[in-house]
């Protein structure tokens, strides 16, 4: 205690003082009221980010990183073209793909249809490029076998056409077949052979898997592929490494990427934020400036006993220094409850999430609105430590105020009436 300034012993005195119980109660709102804020923060910004990361995850699980696909008729002796792209140092694989539009019709009464991409695949090459395998409800990936004419569904697609493993469901397709009726879609019956739930709704809701050979039949492509699918090493480098495959596949390719294809969610996510930061934000700045209340209040409360110290030969950056002590230890200590209590209510969230519609009997996420039916939250230490300063830094700037007004308090007209 000896070795501690008198200015940060008589400031933490003052905040732990019982003589004004009403001062020591807005004392500990504005604690409070920081620690709330910060602790908002933190639990907002962590499920941002655990929005975003589940996302990409379910999308990489269930999509190439990249594709390159062929203008016009398709790719000529794709075997070639993918033992190349393998020799990039940062493809891992490579699979070759037919893809086209269709309406997936099911054979119940009512007629039941839904629009759907139909990708034409190689169940043992696919498995390299994606996960979609492992995402299979009923049925597997084994199932789509050349000329079996089988196609494996998103779980919604299936829900929509009320078809399961062993039905069957019509792809028509808008290439015309010329009848002396007149020009008819074309339309070929399919098995479902299975039903795959990625999690992803748009996945779910709209894309069919079927033997590449049988796409080829369907949609009547003139090669034997359209485009190739890659996996590749860093998935944040996905652009520049399929641009580099297709220059050494001689250009003259489409080439596409997972952050192409989904642009719009993360822009979207990072961009609300980045907004959520700054609107709470301003919560931990309303709770950061009723230290300047509490603080006037104490400059007020405290005058004689300013005026002695003065007397007795406190300079005035010394009278600064014990109020602005009384401030930033309230800063510190809301600060460091609100990260505490953030990080607690972050790491816990799905379950207390789950534990709250269990007791409301409802649910809180749509899949259908949020593509994900969890509340995912991943807590950042560089989102916390910015929190946390940013918070802090608030609070201290509040206490410049009242305490410049301590510092030029002066003694004789303090203790005129006292």
């Amino acid at each position: 205690m000896a070795g501690i300034p008198y200015e940060l012993r008589i400031g933490r005195r003052y905040l732990r003082s019982s003589g004004n119980r009403f001062l020591s109660f807005i004392s500990l709102m504005s604690m409070v009221g920081v620690a709330i804020g910060v602790a908002v923060l933190i639990v907002v910004l962590s499920v941002m980010n655990g929005f975003e990361m589940e996302l990409r995850s379910r999308i990489l699980s269930v999509t190439s990183h990249a594709t390159v696909t062929a203008f016009g008729a398709g790719l000529e002796d794709w075997q070639s073209l993918r033992q190349r792209a393998l020799a990039n140092p940062g493809v891992l694989a490579v699979a070759p793909y037919v893809e086209g539009e269709a309406l997936a019709i099911g054979e119940r009464e009512d007629g039941a249809s839904s629009a759907v991409t139909v990708r034409g695949v190689d169940p043992e090459l696919e498995s390299q490029v994606s996960a979609i395998g492992q995402r299979m409800q009923r049925g597997s990936l084994e199932a789509l076998v050349p000329g079996g004419f089988r196609v494996l569904l998103g779980s919604e697609v299936a829900k929509r056409l009320g078809v399961t493993e062993g039905d069957t469901v019509v792809l028509a397709v808008a290439q015309g077949n010329v009848t002396p009726a007149g020009v008819v879609p074309r339309m070929r019956r399919f098995t479902v052979g299975g039903v795959f739930y990625s999690g992803m709704y748009e996945i779910d809701n709209g894309l069919a898997l079927v033997s590449r050979p049988d796409a080829v039949r369907l949609f009547r492509v003139p090669t034997e592929a359209t485009g190739l699918r890659l996996a590749v090493r860093d998935p944040m480098r996905a652009p520049s490494v399929a641009r580099a495959v297709a220059e050494e596949l001689g250009g003259g390719l489409w080439v596409d990427d997972w952050t192409h294809r989904h642009a719009n969610f993360f822009r979207s996510i990072e961009l609300t934020k980045r907004m959520m930061f700054f609107i709470l934000l301003l919560v931990v700045a309303v709770a950061a400036f009723n230290i300047v209340s509490t603080l006037v209040m104490a400059v007020k409360d405290k005058q004689p006993d300013i005026a002695i110290l003065r007397t007795l030969g406190a300079r005035p950056t010394s009278i600064l220094a014990v109020f602005t002590t009384q401030g930033t230890v309230i800063g510190i200590l809301g600060t460091l409850g609100g990260v505490a209590l953030g990080v607690l209510i972050s790491m816990n969230l799905e379950r207390l999430v789950h534990g709250l519609e269990r007791l409301l009997g409802t649910r809180f996420m749509d899949a259908s609105v949020y593509l994900m039916s969890d509340l995912p939250a991943r807590v950042l230490p560089g989102d916390v430590a910015l929190i946390a300063a940013t918070a802090f830094a608030l609070c201290c700037l509040s206490t410049l105020y009242p305490a410049w007004r301590a510092a030029r308090t002066q003694p004789a007209r303090a203790l005129r009436h006292d």
